[in-house]
C-alpha cells in the first residue's frame, strides 16, 4: 500500500487513531523530502549549496523567480522566509528519531552564517534582501536601498544558537545596532543599515519620552516585535540581562501610549516627524507628518494618530503576532516574563471588550480611544484608502482564535474565553461552551485551517478535554485531503507556486506531538513569517512599484500580476 493510499483510507475513517497518527507523520515526512528535493540548489553540479528556493511549481519543479525592473531574474531564496520549514525539519527529527531532517536544518544555518553574514553581523535576508539560488549572490531591490528588515519574522533562534552561538549573538547585536536610530529615546526603524560599526549597544543611556513623540524613524510594531523577540532570547541563551532590560523597555513603549480609558493600542509609539508640506492628499510619504492625522484629524481630533488606528491588518500584528510572541517569551523567561504576560493579556481583554462583536464574529475598525469607525466613509484620499472608501467590520479569523485560546491557557478569564467561543463557532468547530461547561464540538467539521489546529491544542491544554484533539485530528485530515497537491501543501490546486514555508505541515506535526504527549518536540507556533518585497517587472516591461512574494504565491496557473492599485 502506498503512502497516499494509506492517507486516503485514514481520511475516510477506516484506520484506528494510532494509524492515523503514523500516516499523518508519513505525509509530513514525504512533504519534507519533496521540498528538500524540488526546492534544492540544482545549479551547481556536484557541489550544490544547501540553500532552498522559497517556492516551487509542484507540477513542473520550476522554482519561483523574482523579476527585477531591469529584466534580471533571480531564483528567490530568502532564509528569513523559511524559518517555519526549519521548525518542521527539527520537529520531524524529534518525533521520528530520523536525524536527517534536523541535520539538514543545521547545515543550512551554518552555511548561511558562513556565507551571508556581513562584517557588522547582519544577515542577507529579510524584507529587502535575499540570495539568488542560481548565482549564490546576495540580491535585493535597489529602490529599497538594500536595507535590512525583519517584520514579524521570528527566526528560529534556538536552532541558530545551537548551531553557531557566537554568530547568532553577533547577529542580534548587529540587529539592534542597525535598527535603533537613537538609543536615548529608543527611536527605531524597520530599515537597518548593513556594515554599520558597532556602537555602545546596551551601555547606552535612555530617557523615557512622552507617547507619540515625533521621529523620522517609523516605530511600526511589526518591526519592534522582532527586536523584542531577539533580545529576549539573547538574554536567555547568552546570559545577557542587559538585553532583556532593553527588550522590556521597547515592549513598554507600545504599552505606555495605550488609551488610558480603553486600554487599547498601539501600533506605533511615535508619530512621523513632519519635514515638508504638501496639499496632495494622495501623497502619503511620512515626511509630510502623521498620515492618520492628515486623513482623520479634521473630523476626529488629536487622537487620530497612526499609532491609534486599529484597522484590519494592524490589529493582527497587535493581537495575534505580538500577543503570541510575548506570551511565548513569558513562558520561556519564567518570572522574568511576568510583565510581558500581564501587558499582553490586558491588551487582549481590552480588544475583546471594545472591538469584538459576537453577534457576527467581527472586529470593529476603531480608534484606540474607543471610537467605532464602522460605516465611516473616508472624506479624502490618504494612507488608509481612497476618498469614498467605507470602513467596515472585518471577520475575526482563526489567528485571533489562537491568540485568545493561548491567552486563556495562561490566564483563565471568561472574557478571553468568550472571544475564543465566538470564533470557534463561526469557524465551524462547534461550541466550546461556557467556561467550565460541556463543549459541543463538531467532530465532522469541514474546517481545514492550520491556525485552528494550533488553537485546539491550546484549548486542550487549558481544559484537558480530549475532544479538542479529536476535532484537531479531523481538521488535520481535512488539510491533507484538500491541501496536499503533488507533494506540496497549497490552499488550492490551481495555484502556480507552493511556498515551502506553508504552515499546514507545521500544524499537523504540532498535533502529533500533542497526541504523543511530547509538547516540546515541535517548536511553539507564534505566527511568524518572513517575506520579500520590492519592485517587480511586469510582462509589458513596466515596473510594479511594490510587490510582495505572497502575491506571487496567490497567482493561479497562467496568471499575471496586475499593476499596483488594480485588483
Amino acid at each position: 500500500m502506498t503512502k497516499f493510499s494509506l492517507i486516503a483510507l485514514c481520511c475516510a475513517g477506516f484506520l484506528a487513531a494510532g494509524a492515523h497518527a503514523s500516516a499523518r507523520i508519513d505525509v509530513v515526512k514525504q512533504y519534507a523530502d519533496t521540498v528538500l528535493d524540488k526546492a534544492a540548489d540544482h545549479y551547481h553540479g556536484d557541489t550544490p549549496s544547501p540553500l532552498l528556493a522559497d517556492g516551487v511549481d509542484p507540477r513542473t519543479g520550476q522554482q519561483l523567480e523574482w523579476v527585477f525592473p531591469d529584466g534580471r531574474h533571480a531564483v528567490l531564496s530568502n532564509f528569513s522566509a523559511q524559518q517555519n520549514f526549519m521548525r518542521v525539519l527539527v520537529g520531524l527529527t524529534q518525533l521520528t528519531g530520523d536525524p536527517r531532517y534536523a541535520e539538514r536544518a543545521q547545515t543550512l544555518v551554518r552555511y548561511y552564517f558562513d556565507h551571508y553574514q556581513d562584517k557588522s553581523g547582519l544577515l542577507f535576508w529579510g524584507g529587502h534582501r535575499f540570495v539568488d539560488l542560481k548565482t549564490l549572490q546576495p540580491e535585493g531591490p535597489s529602490e529599497k536601498e538594500l536595507v535590512h528588515e525583519l517584520k514579524n519574522a521570528y527566526p528560529f533562534y534556538s536552532l541558530m544558537f545551537q548551531v553557531d552561538k557566537p554568530a547568532t549573538v553577533r547577529f542580534i547585536h548587529a540587529f539592534w545596532n542597525a535598527h535603533v536610530y537613537d538609543w536615548k529615546t529608543l527611536e527605531t526603524s524597520r530599515h537597518g543599515e548593513y556594515g554599520k560599526a558597532m556602537g555602545k549597544l546596551w551601555r547606552n543611556d535612555f530617557t523615557q519620552q512622552p507617547p507619540f513623540f515625533a521621529t523620522k524613524g517609523l516605530s511600526f510594531l511589526n518591526a519592534g516585535n522582532d527586536l523584542i523577540y531577539s533580545a529576549s532570547l539573547l538574554a536567555k541563551y547568552n546570559q545577557e540581562p542587559e538585553a532583556l532590560t532593553w527588550a522590556l523597555r521597547l515592549a513598554q513603549q507600545y504599552v505606555l501610549p495605550r488609551d488610558k480609558q480603553t486600554g487599547l493600542g498601539v501600533y506605533q509609539f511615535t508619530q512621523p516627524l513632519k519635514r515638508a508640506e504638501t496639499t496632495d492628499d494622495s501623497d502619503t510619504h511620512s515626511k509630510y507628518g502623521d498620515r492618520a492625522q492628515r486623513q482623520f484629524g479634521p473630523e476626529f481630533g488629536p487622537d487620530a494618530l497612526e499609532g491609534n488606528m486599529l484597522l484590519k491588518g494592524r490589529t493582527s500584528t497587535l493581537y495575534s503576532e505580538n500577543a503570541l510572541m510575548q506570551l511565548q517569551l513569558a513562558a520561556d523567561l519564567g518570572a522574568q516574563g511576568d510583565t510581558l504576560k500581564t501587558w499582553t493579556v490586558n491588551g487582549l481583554k481590552a480588544f475583546a471588550k471594545y472591538a469584538y462583536d459576537a453577534r457576527n464574529n467581527t472586529f470593529r475598525p476603531m480608534l484606540a480611544n474607543g471610537t467605532d469607525l464602522s460605516g465611516y466613509t473616508l472624506p479624502r484620499d490618504g494612507y488608509y484608502g481612497k476618498k469614498g472608501t467605507m470602513l467596515k467590520p472585518y471577520p475575526a479569523g482563526s489567528e485571533f482564535l489562537l491568540s485568545y485560546a493561548r491567552a486563556y491557557a495562561v490566564e483563565p478569564n471568561p472574557d478571553l474565553w468568550a472571544v475564543a467561543r465566538g470564533i470557534a463557532l463561526a469557524r465551524g468547530l462547534g461550541d466550546i461552551g461556557v467556561v467550565s461547561g460541556k463543549a459541543k464540538l463538531d467532530l465532522n467539521t469541514r474546517n481545514r485551517d492550520p491556525y485552528a489546529i494550533f488553537a485546539l491544542i491550546d484549548l486542550w491544554r487549558a481544559t484537558q478535554d480530549k475532544q479538542y484533539l479529536a476535532v484537531a485530528e479531523k481538521v488535520a485530515d481535512n488539510i491533507i485531503a484538500h491541501n496536499l497537491h503533488h507533494g506540496f501543501f497549497m490552499d488550492s490546486p490551481d495555484l502556480q507556486y507552493a511556498s515551502i514555508d506553508n504552515i499546514d505541515p507545521y500544524a499537523i506535526l504540532a498535533l502529533e506531538a500533542a497526541l504523543q504527549n511530547k509538547p516540546d518536540a515541535v517548536a511553539p507556533f507564534i505566527n511568524g513569517a518572513g517575506f520579500t518585497e520590492g519592485a517587480y517587472r511586469m510582462p509589458d516591461g513596466s515596473a510594479r512599484v511594490s510587490t510582495r512574494d505572497d502575491e506571487l504565491f496567490r497567482l493561479k496557473i497562467g496568471g499575471q500580476l496586475l499593476p499596483n492599485g488594480k485588483k
